[in-house]
């Protein structure tokens, strides 16, 4: 996979910050060292190659603010700079179960782009990069590592209370997949995830000793 210098990705997120302030800037370092420390932990995924896939999963977000349209806006930046694998993981992120209507956040683009997200995520298998990705994403909420539980609660409460709409099935179906890809992880590390996070006890609970 050809990979841009981390300096060069540095200096996306800070421009990103200066067009689009928001906490996702610092999310993405949270997620981008998630995925390299498990990166590191086993036999066969490159800790570079993570860490670059987790800094640049919410790229789009330098666009501007939006919902499920920053997938498709970090896929066509990435694309034009000429990175096309690894602008798949602005896309890939957000779809665990590879639907695009699995998620609770609002499609905010037109429909000749969903239909792209619709045909791209259906003509791609997901390797253990994508798996990371998700995952990491998943066990940051905000500025700190938490139990995925309380990640994917704190989502559906912010999206489905502001649209007042209902958690479906296939909302249920997504969160049984983050619970799978993250089982899947703790076999290949033969430990938990969680060993690897920094103060994921307390932030889940709202303590520090």
């Amino acid at each position: 996979m050809k990979l841009p210098p981390i300096e060069t990705v540095e200096n996306w997120l800070s421009q990103g910050f200066k067009e689009n302030p928001g906490i996702w800037v610092k999310h993405s370092y949270l997620v981008g060292n998630a995925a390299k420390v498990i990166a590191e932990n086993t036999v066969d995924l490159y800790p570079y190659q993570a860490y670059i896939m987790g800094l640049v999963h919410d790229i789009g977000k330098k666009f501007g603010s939006s919902q499920e349209r920053h997938t498709i806006d970090g896929y066509h930046f990435l694309l034009r700079l000429g990175y096309e694998e690894l602008a798949r993981v602005c896309i890939t992120h957000c779809f665990p179960t590879q639907n695009v209507y699995a998620n609770v956040g609002k499609w905010d683009c037109d429909n000749s782009e969903l239909n792209f997200i619709k045909s791209f995520l259906a003509e791609i298998e997901y390797n253990d990069y994508d798996r990371l990705i998700q995952m990491c994403d998943c066990l940051v909420q905000h500025d700190k590592y938490v139990l995925m539980e309380k990640r994917l609660f704190d989502v559906a409460l912010r999206y489905c209370l502001a649209d007042q709409s209902d958690i479906k099935l296939f909302v249920l179906q997504r969160w049984s997949k983050y619970l799978q890809i993250r089982k899947y992880f703790n076999k290949k590390l033969g430990k938990s995830v969680y060993h690897f996070l920094p103060n994921v006890v307390e932030n889940t609970f709202d303590f520090s000793d």
